[in-house]
């Protein structure tokens, strides 16, 4: 969507960036409230219970007990659209509003150090040890955002600026972050970097004995 001016400028202006790299900071910029859309999770056919959230019946209940007990009344003799059942749960298009862009970082290649902060000034990029779960490593420039992302890894999402004026205090205050965690997420991860992982363990002993040959 391309906001202002006539049509003819808007088509020159969208014309001129064909075959051209949009870089999210050319968009967006840090403390900017924006909006993800995406689609989430799917989770398959599930029935009333999960789906709706409705309570359980009782134990001894003939026929299941994960239902709704009553769907409807004699007459009118057809299902209502609010009644809770079983169906499709996720893969849903939806749209969350208002995620706060805490950081834009660059690449590894571009700066080492991109989460390095005052209080924590050591020289590391955003990749965590052994990678993001079910992701891997990260090689191109990078955004974090306040809050969770819909969807799973990997799947792709729409950003886009924010529909009000964001006039709040928790939207126009200045965030600095102090800590960036980039300890394994795999189980319960103790160092930060891979130096700090070697010298707290030292030296494997493969790796010493390929020196002592070198």
């Amino acid at each position: 969507q391309v906001n202002g001016g006539d049509v003819a400028k808007k088509i020159a202006f969208v014309r001129g960036l064909f075959e051209q790299e949009v870089k999210f900071e050319d968009v967006f910029k840090k403390d900017e409230m924006i909006d993800v859309i995406g689609v989430t999770k799917g989770r398959g056919w599930e029935g009333p219970v999960t789906r709706w959230g409705v309570s359980r019946l009782p134990r001894k209940t003939h026929r299941g007990l994960r239902k709704v007990a009553c769907v409807g009344t004699w007459h009118p003799a057809r299902l209502s659209d609010t009644v809770p059942r079983g169906g499709q749960l996720g893969y849903h298009h939806r749209t969350e509003i208002n995620k706060k862009i805490y950081k834009i970082g660059k690449s590894l290649k571009e700066d080492p150090s991109s989460c390095a902060t005052e209080i924590d000034p050591t020289e590391k990029g955003i990749n965590p040890l052994g990678g993001f779960v079910r992701y891997g490593m990260l090689r191109n420039d990078f955004v974090l955002l306040k809050g969770s992302c819909i969807g799973p890894k990997k799947r792709c999402l729409m950003l886009r600026k924010t529909l009000v004026t964001q006039v709040s205090r928790r939207a126009t205050e200045e965030v600095t972050l102090k800590f960036i965690d980039t300890a394994s997420k795999f189980g319960h991860g103790r160092f930060q970097t891979a130096e700090e992982k070697r010298k707290f363990f030292g030296i494997k002993k493969d790796a010493a004995a390929a020196e002592a040959a070198a």
